[in-house]
């Protein structure tokens, strides 16, 4: 029998599906040592390229799965366990959302940094734009554009998902199937506030370019339990 959490009452059952959802990104290629700050402690180390950390916005528009529909939006950068082959993983840093019940499943299921917020994801001409509001500051727009049409998308992509939680790093393999894909060199137009969070993306040098923005028209994924990878002394 499946694995099942109970959350708020509800059974959420082990793997997590997501039939419907669609997607924008864009990656940048940030302070090394700013990324180095935002993971001590958690176990991981940014992985390095051209002498720079990548991180990664996104924000996905939720439209049927197990945990109801929501809008997101992730924050993360590309980390790996130092000394481990095959580790390569997003750490995801900062997670709202704007419902309350994956709020409290990504929390207490994954380790997820899910929070509430205020969330509007709306069509602009050439894409799309996501602004963040929490406790109505506000924290960040990204305007993503839609790109040109990409070959490839029909089959599954696999990622580990990290998260660093009360002293606890976990993993969970995270599976994506794509369709309708588009991107482009650049494409994205960031925007920020005065919030802690945006004084984090600050001294990670944004605003700035983006190296490239993607756009997923049609996105099916699914979620597996959280391994626990790590433990602090403290919190044993």
């Amino acid at each position: 029998m499946a694995e099942a959490h109970t959350v708020l009452g509800e059974q959420v059952r082990m793997p997590v599906r997501i039939r419907q959802a669609d997607a924008s990104s864009a990656l940048f290629l940030v302070d090394l040592d700013a990324a180095r700050d935002l993971v001590a402690g958690t176990g991981l180390e940014p992985l390095a390229t051209l002498g720079r950390a990548v991180l990664s916005l996104a924000f996905v528009r939720y439209v049927d799965g197990d945990l109801g529909p929501y809008h997101e939006f992730a924050f993360s950068l590309m980390t790996r366990q130092p000394g481990r082959k095959d580790s390569t993983g997003a750490y995801i840093h900062w997670l709202p959302v704007n419902q309350s019940f994956t709020c409290e499943a990504g929390q207490s299921i994954w380790g997820f940094p899910k929070l509430m917020a205020d969330i509007d994801i709306t069509p602009v001409r050439g894409g799309h734009r996501c602004e963040v509001r929490v406790d109505g500051q506000f924290v960040i727009g990204l305007r993503v554009a839609d790109g040109l049409p990409m070959p490839g998308g029909a089959g599954g992509s696999s990622i580990d998902a990290y998260t660093s939680r009360n002293g606890v790093l976990r993993r969970t393999p995270w599976l994506m199937n794509p369709g309708a894909v588009r991107g482009r060199p650049g494409g994205a137009r960031v925007e920020l506030g005065d919030h802690p969070i945006a004084a984090q993306l600050r001294a990670l040098g944004l605003p700035k370019p983006a190296l490239f923005a993607s756009r997923i028209g049609t996105l099916r994924m699914t979620f597996e339990d959280a391994a626990t990878v790590l433990q602090t002394w403290e919190n044993r």
